[in-house]
């Protein structure tokens, strides 16, 4: 399975962007069973979760962000989005999308945000809010 992210780029704060994550290289039913999530690293941070969505549709949000992002997926396209709504500047970061195995509710309860747990990653979409 690859990742490829696109959408980033530079925004004003209070404005909106889309980040999407194109997956390919797997099968449709091997989507169905994948969590798929966004990270992002900013300046000399640690690597942190940011939003995830499970097999089932249920969603994780970091709570920097609940309330002003969302994250959805397309299983015929094979596409992960994160919609970003007011973005501030301390959203400025390098962001990633993720995606693993997860056939359960406690698989994904449990691995949301921890990216180490992800067998699979992309290389990231820069977003500058300023």
């Amino acid at each position: 399975v690859q990742l490829v992210e696109s959408g980033g780029g530079s925004v004003q704060a209070g404005g909106s962007l889309r980040l999407s994550c194109l997956a390919f290289g797997g099968t449709y039913s091997t989507y169905r069973t994948y969590c798929m999530a966004w990270f992002r690293q900013r300046p000399g941070k640690e690597r942190e979760g940011v939003a995830a969505i499970g097999m089932d549709g249920r969603t994780r949000y970091a709570d920097s962000v609940a309330g002003r992002f969302t994250i959805s997926k397309d299983d015929a396209e094979n596409t992960l989005y994160l919609q970003m709504n007011k973005p501030k500047p301390e959203d400025t970061a390098m962001y990633y999308c993720a995606a693993d195995f997860c056939p359960s509710t406690r698989d994904f309860a449990t691995k949301w945000n921890r990216a180490r747990t992800y067998s699979y990653r992309g290389q990231g979409t820069q977003v500058t809010v300023s």
